[in-house]
């Protein structure tokens, strides 16, 4: 099965692909911090992911708590759990989408979540009252094959992103790559997110196999790695060879341990976009 039968890139496909074309013409990739909506508040979000764009954030990428988030490691699960506790829910992080988007934030926000908190809620009403809110485009790693959400997600303008691994062979990476019409997430080692001491060659390889095949494809989607990159040294690594880079686990440990030190951390990882430094 074709990951988004029918998929179109709509308006919100086409305001996270124009982010990423952006940096790429200023001669860096783009930047995308992970942070899980919710923490350390509902209330917090709005000034949070407006520190986190004047740091130098292209497009930001909000976790919607749910209890089993089976692609997350234990610091991700520990601050949804955290944001659970708090009684953080779906309606909640569309709300938290609306009052950043009245703080004035124009970049593309990318929600990350699981299926089964939406389907509870309904997948066209999701995607209409995310829409709504402000919301560009969704990660959703486990409904990779389900129809419904991809059309939904069409008809009120998201765009979707769909995830290749090491282990994503040709064929699949084709289909991954009609079905994004965000941008495709190369994650950049099996398991679970987690910050990693090192690039792996190995993630280098993969990012030159993935645009390999694309190219030979003649797909155009932009390619953001992420899972593990956790340093400015990762990103410096990385930024020649993909489109956009992911940090995730390593801010939000940090955003627990230090709220303050964010936006540094994140200017930092910016300034480490920049290619052929």
């Amino acid at each position: 099965m074709s990951a988004a039968p029918g998929s179109t890139r709509v308006a919100g496909g086409e305001r996270i692909r124009a982010a990423f074309a952006t940096a790429g013409a200023q001669g860096r990739a783009a930047l995308v911090p992970y942070v899980v909506c919710g923490r350390p508040s509902l209330d917090a979000v709005p000034a949070l992911v407006s520190s986190l764009v004047e740091a130098g954030a292209d497009v930001v990428e909000l976790g919607v708590p749910f209890s089993d988030p089976l692609a997350d490691g234990p610091t991700i699960r520990d601050a949804t759990r955290l944001a659970l506790d708090d009684g953080v829910t779906v309606a909640g992080c569309l709300a938290a989408v609306r009052a950043v988007r009245a703080a004035g934030v124009e970049v593309p926000i990318v929600l990350m979540g699981y299926v089964n908190p939406l389907l509870a809620y309904g997948i066209d009403a999701f995607c209409r009252d995310a829409a709504d809110a402000g919301v560009d485009g969704l990660i959703v790693p486990d409904a990779a094959a389900l129809v419904e959400l991809h059309e939904a997600a069409g008809r009120h303008g998201l765009g979707m992103t769909m995830l290749a691994t090491p282990l994503t062979d040709g064929a699949r990476l084709g289909e991954l790559a009609a079905g994004s019409t965000g941008f495709l997430y190369v994650v950049a080692a099996t398991g679970t997110t987690g910050a990693r001491s090192e690039v792996a060659s190995s993630t280098v390889d993969l990012l030159a196999r993935v645009r390999r095949e694309l190219a030979d494809g003649g797909d155009d989607v932009p390619v953001a790695v992420g899972f593990g990159i956790s340093t400015p040294e990762h990103v410096a690594a990385l930024a020649g060879h993909a489109d956009g880079v992911i940090v995730g686990s390593a801010l939000v440990a940090l955003l627990e341990r230090d709220p303050e030190a964010v936006p540094g951390a994140v200017a930092e990882l910016r300034r480490a976009t920049v290619r052929d430094r």
